[in-house]
């Protein structure tokens, strides 16, 4: 979608060559030049532009966001108590701990904090070793990451137990240089700390960094961080898609849209 616009308007761009044989030698020049900028501006301005590429991991990376909705009213029913229909929203850019805290603070869930985390990682963990895939063309980008020789990192909101099971069972590891969690920083999004972790971690200033994320607080985290964003679409979000748009610098529904030359 995006990408597709874009070309386009680069393509319309290179259409005047009739027009620049019209212009007098002074015109042509300064035709020439504003090409030159146009083509600059194109450029830098498309999502892998960027030397070092960002991710959150669920609804980003992987297609999971569906599976923590149905843990949610699998473990507040053993409590008798029903889920919210807004609680993905609220606890949206949370860290794991964070969640927990606000679990048994909202829920008065009489176990301790690492006791639920202890439950939602049991709850969880099968379904990431064998429910959960990769999101379309996220693979491809990963490769052309590693071929061009672009640093990868993740920035996730999830534990590291669960984080480090669909890594191993998608074998996308390799593909990252630096891997962090939102506990292992201050506060989780949509405060940037995690994506800044990250980039220090990778040695690059935030303004080299691009951001691909799927929920306005993981956006947000990335924008107050001094990083570009890329959107990207997911069935879990679908009723903050225009948030999203208007929130991130570019916009995708699948990573494929990148390598989109038509």
């Amino acid at each position: 979608m995006f990408m597709n616009q874009n070309i386009t308007q680069n393509k319309n761009y290179s259409s005047g060559k009739a027009a620049r044989a019209a212009l007098q030698a002074s015109d042509a020049v300064l035709f020439d030049l504003v090409v030159a900028l146009i083509g600059y501006i194109y450029l830098h301005t498309h999502p892998l532009d960027k030397p070092v590429i960002l991710f959150d991991l669920d609804g980003t990376l992987v297609d999971s966001m569906w599976m923590w909705k149905e843990i949610d009213i699998e473990y507040l029913g053993r409590f008798g108590l029903s889920c919210p229909p807004d609680l993905q929203k609220i606890i949206e850019g949370m860290s794991f701990s964070e969640t927990a805290e606000y679990f048994k603070h909202r829920f008065q869930i009489p176990d301790s904090i690492d006791a639920i985390k202890a439950d939602w990682i049991r709850m969880s963990i099968e379904k990431y070793r064998n429910e959960v895939p990769l999101k379309p063309g996220a693979l491809r980008l990963l490769q052309y990451l590693e071929q061009t020789g672009k640093k990868a990192g993740i920035a996730t909101s999830n534990g590291r137990d669960m984080v480090d099971v669909v890594l191993e069972s998608l074998q996308i590891r390799p593909f990252f240089q630096v891997i962090a969690t939102a506990c292992e920083v201050a506060a989780g999004k949509p405060a940037p700390d995690i994506y800044l972790e990250v980039a220090r971690r990778l040695q690059a200033e935030p303004s080299r960094c691009m951001v691909f994320e799927d929920v306005p607080a993981g956006i947000l985290a990335g924008k107050r961080a001094g990083m570009r964003v890329c959107g990207v679409e997911d069935a879990f979000s679908t009723g903050m898609r225009e948030e999203k748009m208007e929130l991130a610098d570019f916009y995708i529904d699948d990573y494929n849209e990148l390598f989109d030359t038509e």
